[in-house]
């Protein structure tokens, strides 16, 4: 179906300015002068006869409208970028043997559409796939072990390895479900709510980045319960044991708690890790753009899209980079 006036660069546009809220940031991010940004705009909103964009705020904002049109206009973008990745085959001919690493945030969904989009490229090749978690598969794609990961990023930088980032992925509260009211999350943070605080195992990226937080935000909370499992984790909070902090990554992993298990924003903006896709440094740049595209693609389509239909609050800060 044709809609006068509603084309892919002018959606493409969009994403981009939704995202930065800037004119000047979308024409850098689409390759267009500032300009043909704006008129892009312009024509996508007489299309829909309706206004997508606060133009009279600087960032620019999103209204209602402009929201809603966002998820499923991304969707739509997403969909296009994964059926590409998945047409253009992805260069892989040359190799003998690919050991690629995933985090276990992806096990469900998708780790195995990764592999069946690479598999149509690796005829011949000896394909290996591990989960592991963010440090041990750095460092395993540091010492050869691995050609690729995608993790979260440590924000070291290596000399012998290239990281593309892929994904924003910001720290959320997780409470049994109702509990606590809105105004109670400052004080399980300050250490003084009835529920303890749940920790996920010192030797993990993601307890040292949020440790990284609470002591940035000067929370001192007991380390009286560390759990190794994420799944574990999750089934605590949604027995009403405590509250932890996870991301929208793993609270979505945890589907199978959703009835018992609620999501809160925190309190500060800006805490957040990034997922990353790690390489050694002699990789084929144009190998590593296709499958970053591949992975941003199903990352935008099966984790950043279910998950803000399901907490919209998150908009603006679970989003692809």
């Amino acid at each position: 179906m044709h809609i006068k006036g509603i084309s892919l660069r002018g959606l493409e546009v969009f994403e981009a300015l939704a995202r930065s809220g800037s004119v000047a940031q979308a024409a850098q991010e689409t390759g267009l002068s500032q300009p043909a940004v704006s008129q892009q705009m312009r024509n996508l909103e007489t299309a829909l006869a309706t206004t997508l964009m606060d133009h009279s705020r600087r960032p620019m904002r999103l209204p209602p409208a402009g929201r809603g049109f966002l998820r499923r206009a991304t969707a739509a973008l997403s969909e296009l970028r994964l059926a590409t990745a998945e047409v253009n085959t992805i260069d892989l001919a040359h190799l003998s043997d690919l050991a690629l690493g995933v985090i276990d945030d992806f096990d469900d969904d998708l780790t195995p559409r990764l592999a069946l989009i690479l598999a149509e490229s690796l005829a011949g090749c000896r394909f290996r796939l591990i989960s592991a978690n963010s440090g041990d598969l750095v460092r395993m794609v540091s010492e050869d072990q691995l050609q690729m990961a995608i993790c979260a990023s440590t924000g070291q930088s290596y000399d012998s390895l290239v990281e593309f980032p892929l994904a924003r992925d910001p720290f959320v509260l997780v409470t049994p479900q109702g509990n606590p009211a809105p105004q109670t999350v400052a004080e399980m943070l300050d250490g003084t709510g009835a529920l303890p605080f749940l920790r996920y195992t010192s030797d993990q990226l993601i307890a040292q980045q949020i440790n990284s937080f609470l002591k940035l935000h000067k929370s001192t909370l007991p380390a009286r319960f560390e759990i190794g499992s994420h799944l574990a984790l999750m089934s605590m909070v949604a027995n009403g044991i405590g509250w932890t902090i996870t991301t929208p990554l793993g609270f979505m992993r945890a589907a199978r708690f959703h009835d018992r298990i609620t999501a809160h924003p925190l309190p500060h903006e800006g805490a957040a890790r990034q997922i990353s896709l790690y390489a050694g440094a002699d990789w084929n740049g144009t190998v590593l753009d296709d499958i970053a595209t591949a992975t941003r693609g199903l990352i935008e389509r099966r984790m950043i899209s279910p998950a803000l239909e399901q907490m919209p609050w998150l908009e603006g800060e679970f989003h692809l980079l």
